[in-house]
């Protein structure tokens, strides 16, 4: 699961540097950046999910 999360994230990434996504904070190129923490906090919380069982 962690790992297509990540590639979806990274489209995302890849995407916001071509055309901004226009989503409230990502109004901008350079805000990929918050996409990349939001994919760690993201991984962060499926692993611990996944393995905290």
């Amino acid at each position: 699961m962690s790992k297509i999360l990540a590639l979806v994230i990274i489209g995302m990434m890849v995407i916001q540097l071509i055309k901004p996504l226009g989503l409230p904070g990502l109004r901008q190129r350079r805000d990929f950046w918050k996409l990349a923490v939001a994919a760690m906090v993201a991984i962060s919380l499926t692993v611990l999910i996944s393995h905290g069982r």
